[in-house]
């Protein structure tokens, strides 16, 4: 039996990898660990842990872990992963590797030294479609590959805005927390060239104080939280984000002020709500990503151009259209539906890193792509905020 601990006790480290580690025979939940007591003490009493900790190397020091889950928000994800390996533990770290470039090196050369296992957490690797997608790719037939769009459109990504992903200082913004994902599956699919320059176009042209929806009454203010608003409780602000979850109730507020449905429109936000990043490679591959958050549905919609054939395809339909270039001949492949979270990507994750520590697998995921991932993110989040086309140096 494995012990794996699981640092940041929020929705994903929670609901998602503690979820699925219980259901595992090969392991067991030894620790649980986040800053905010009240929240740790609730996760540890879902899972049955008898042991939970506010500082992680308190955690590190008194346990013996075969594995520690790393699902912090982005800011603290180097300082918990440093640790960590400093402690000589194996490593899973949800995406991003880091905000910051210089924190995606750091993190790399601790686990250089300890010699552990560090695996990064891009589960969309593990999504029965794209994986699909780079199978054609990789077989050739699409040709030589010259351009990859995706365009990312996420009804439930409007609650970052209510969440601490809306500030910059959490996150690094949400090219490097959202787009981390997007920018790594382009490199996946292509087998990570170098990427050349970047440059982004973003920003929040929606989750603004004087783009409220909704006429407000006279004399009612809006906020200063969903669970507290007239407009959200009375279901007339269709963007309202309550969480009735004790572990963002008013007992876990008082540890650490943290406040997770905060009003969208009022909030002190950082990021953007949608925009475009184009990268070139240095083999001339280019690509375009776009994300927005304001949509009533999710998908995300991939076109890959390659010099004999272009595929199409949609992440939330598990559909893919191969159109050839010359015949003009349509082929349309419906991949199969896997269970489990974001398509049975989440539980092939978990899976993946079980079978990595235990020697039956390798690890695919490694820090090195996370860095190159995060360089992308990086670059379009500068290229935006200095209105300028940004080249990468590695």
């Amino acid at each position: 039996m494995l012990n794996i601990a699981i640092v940041g006790a929020g929705s994903r480290g929670v609901k998602c990898f503690g979820e699925l580690l219980k259901q595992r025979s090969d392991c067991v939940i030894k620790a649980i660990c986040d800053t905010n007591k009240v929240r740790a003490k609730i996760a540890a009493d879902t899972f049955g842990v008898e042991k939970y900790y506010t500082d992680l190397t308190a955690m590190l020091e008194s346990e013996t872990l075969d594995g520690l889950i790393i699902t912090t928000p982005d800011a603290n994800h180097e300082e918990s992963a440093v640790n960590a390996l400093k402690h000589g533990v194996n490593i899973l770290l949800d995406k991003p590797l880091s905000p910051s470039l210089a924190g995606c090196k750091h993190i790399i050369e601790e686990a250089k030294k300890s010699g552990k296992i560090a695996m990064m957490g891009f589960n969309l690797r593990h999504a029965p479609m794209l994986k699909y997608l780079k199978k054609t790719i990789d077989e050739g037939t699409l040709g030589r590959i010259i351009m990859m769009e995706n365009r990312e459109f996420y009804d439930g990504g409007r609650t970052y805005m209510a969440r601490w992903n809306g500030k910059k200082s959490e996150s690094g913004g949400l090219w490097i927390h959202k787009g981390s994902h997007d920018f790594d599956i382009f490199n996946w699919f292509v087998n990570f060239p170098k990427p050349k320059k970047v440059s982004a176009f973003s920003g929040m042209s929606v989750f603004r104080p004087e783009c409220i929806p909704f006429e407000k009454v006279d004399g009612i203010e809006l906020g200063p939280c969903c669970s507290e608003c007239y407009y959200g409780k009375n279901d007339i602000c269709k963007d309202k984000a309550t969480y009735t979850d004790a572990a963002w109730g008013k007992e876990a507020q008082k540890e650490d002020g943290y406040v997770k449905d905060s009003c969208m429109y009022l909030s002190d936000l950082s990021v953007h709500d949608n925009g475009i990043a184009m990268v070139e490679y240095e083999n001339g591959i280019r690509a375009s990503h776009i994300e927005c958050f304001v949509t009533g549905f999710g998908d995300r919609l991939y076109t890959i151009v390659g010099t004999k054939a272009i595929a199409q395809a949609s992440l939330a339909k598990n559909h893919i259209k191969i159109i050839n270039r010359w015949t003009k001949e349509e082929i349309d492949i419906q991949v199969p539906v896997v269970e489990g979270g974001h398509n049975g990507a989440d539980p092939a994750l978990v899976d993946s890193f079980i079978k990595t520590i235990c020697g039956e697998a390798s690890n695919t995921t490694t820090l090195e792509q996370g860095m190159l991932s995060t360089a992308i993110a990086e670059a379009a989040e500068l290229s935006k905020e200095e209105n300028r086309t940004v080249f990468i140096e590695l």
